[in-house]
């Protein structure tokens, strides 16, 4: 009937489980692919402090470079985790698409790069991962091929759940702080907040990562949280301070899940223990105020003039 409100095609779940051993081999593929679109990001974006111009971002429909510079032009690259395409967009108005199904890196890499090709774009990256052990030329990797569309959207709804909590932590900093990321080398979602003071050089050691981008990521004092597909059955949350401050490890860190880790060397959630919690928003929000805190308190930020409620700055003077 004409004017009927009409029910959406897709439904998103908060917090949903989405199991580490079901759908791990999906996972590895799918890091490698958004590896591939983020180089081309990397390949003509221009430079910005720490890097942040290189992430993905949540979208409403999986993850996007948002729009990206070419000559006169811009275009788009965006996961859509619920019709299972890559759209390539234009400013022009040229669309290709390339369909996420099971196939190997090497071909998902083919296809890309022939639509942006049919799009008159043509970047230069390095085909090859970063942040991994084994790093295969992407034209060469014929064994990650997995790609299960249930747990691909499983993801998605939980970085869209993830991304809604980090987004009011961020609102919190008056001082600098990054946009709520995907960076895709070590695909988590991120974000960082900085006390404004440089930090000693960082050491580097990232896999298949040059020293000297680690150097510029970390060129000043930062506190940053994140959520990856990794460290625990269903994911898991961190939480670390660079340079780290003596007593960071023993600071009280909420809730009663939540453990420092000498290996890591960060407070890690298990994303369990926020998805069975009775209010997930709040949990979640706890771990990254208290673990903020011991990095902020214990590295004696100027937190007076860095932090501010988000609810004083928007009501009326």
């Amino acid at each position: 009937m004409p004017g009927t409100p009409q029910p959406p095609s897709h439904t998103v779940e908060d917090w949903p489980s989405v199991p580490l051993e079901e759908w791990a081999d999906t996972r590895d593929t799918l890091h490698l692919w958004t590896q591939i679109v983020g180089k081309v990001r990397l390949a003509e974006a221009p430079m910005v402090n720490h890097w942040w111009q290189v992430p993905l971002y949540v979208s409403p429909r999986g993850l996007t470079t948002s729009a990206i510079p070419y000559g006169e032009r811009t275009f788009e690259m965006e996961f859509d985790f619920c019709d299972h395409r890559l759209h390539v967009r234009s400013s022009d108005g040229g669309e290709r698409q390339v369909a996420l199904e099971p196939k190997p890196v090497a071909a998902f890499y083919r296809e890309t790069m022939a639509a942006l090709g049919a799009l008159g774009i043509e970047p230069r990256l390095r085909a090859g991962p970063v942040e991994v052990e084994t790093a295969v030329p992407f034209p060469e990797d014929t064994e990650h091929a997995s790609y299960q569309p249930e747990y691909a959207h499983g993801f998605w709804e939980q970085l869209t759940s993830v991304q809604r909590v980090f987004t009011q932590f961020r609102s919190r900093f008056i001082g600098k702080v990054s946009p709520v990321h995907f960076f895709w080398g070590s695909m988590d979602l991120t974000v960082s907040r900085f006390s404004g003071r440089p930090a000693p050089r960082h050491p580097g050691g990232a896999p298949h990562l040059a020293d000297w981008v680690m150097v510029e990521a970390y060129s000043h004092e930062v506190s940053s949280c994140g959520f990856w597909p990794g460290g625990s059955a269903e994911g898991s949350f961190y939480s670390y301070v660079y340079p780290e401050p003596a007593g960071f490890a023993r600071h009280p860190v909420a809730p009663a899940a939540a453990s420092y880790s000498a290996d890591a060397g960060e407070f890690l959630l298990p994303y369990e223990a926020v998805r069975t919690a009775d209010d997930p928003d709040r949990t979640l929000l706890d771990f990254l105020q208290s673990s903020y805190e011991a990095a902020a308190d214990h590295a004696r930020w100027d937190r007076a003039a860095l932090e501010d409620s988000p609810v004083r700055r928007a009501s009326p003077r």
